[in-house]
């Protein structure tokens, strides 16, 4: 229960700093890390390691974003990269305060350009979607065109030390010179010189929630049809398209 309460989660701090009109959104991210990293070991899995960045940063984002807009808000980012061919995924909830993410490497459609596609879903709404193109394969650029193109106010995205991030979302009447001219070496004082107000506190984790119990519905379909499924074999192997954990499926379960 200690390591539950105090490094399973990562401290997110939703700061307003007044007189700019701009919200500062900060999180330190190796109790997320951690737990992302035990979920490759159980499950045998590995990126190499630009990915492994690459979606480690992207899941620092979200997270970022998921604090910056409203609390009941779920919202999924696949962004398809050109070279190396790979779709990456993450997704993340502000209702349950949890993040996932993983990597396609295999059977991904070759597009001419780095796309990501976003999806908002709010309860007893329908979901919104949305693509933009990006550059590169870094996720802070990401982000920063993501509330350029779409969130139509700047945001701008900082990496500081030991795995800390920072977004800063422009509001209205927004000090523009101010906000283009913060730097890194500002924000690691922005409290002690700008008057400040700490908004909120939230916890994030990394959980996608699969379970075998929620996997198997899915699969109902192959009950009439199991050879197509097992291909004569006496068990498969599924993996979760949100984490990529795998599951041994045995025909009695079907």
């Amino acid at each position: 229960m200690e390591r539950e309460t105090t490094q399973e989660y990562t401290t997110v701090e939703s700061i307003f700093i007044r007189r700019r009109n701009v919200l500062m959104v900060r999180g330190s991210f190796p109790p997320i890390y951690t737990d992302y990293y035990l979920h490759l070991m159980q499950h045998g899995l590995r990126n190499p390691e630009l990915l492994d960045t690459t979606l480690k940063e992207a899941m620092a984002m979200l997270t970022l974003h998921l604090v910056a807009r409203p609390w009941n808000e779920t919202i999924a980012w696949t962004v398809n990269i050109r070279a190396p061919r790979i779709n990456l995924f993450t997704t993340g909830s502000s209702l349950h305060e949890q993040i996932t993410g993983r990597c396609f490497t295999e059977n991904v459609r070759e597009t001419d350009r780095n796309l990501l596609y976003s999806q908002t879903t709010v309860p007893d709404r329908e979901a919104r979607r949305s693509s933009l193109e990006v550059g590169g394969t870094d996720p802070l650029d990401w982000i920063e065109k993501l509330y350029q193109r779409s969130e139509q106010r700047p945001g701008r995205a900082f990496r500081l030390p030991d795995e800390t991030f920072v977004l800063l979302a422009a509001q209205p009447d927004y000090d523009e010179k101010w906000f283009q001219a913060v730097d890194t070496h500002d924000l690691v004082r922005m409290e002690q010189v700008e008057e400040s107000k700490l908004l909120e506190t939230r916890r994030f984790r990394w959980n996608c929630g699969c379970t075998l119990q929620r996997i198997l519905p899915a699969l109902g379909s192959w009950r009439e049809q199991p050879e197509e499924l097992f291909q004569g074999e006496s068990k498969v192997t599924i993996e979760c398209p949100r984490c990529a954990a795998k599951f041994s499926i045995t025909r009695d379960m079907i």
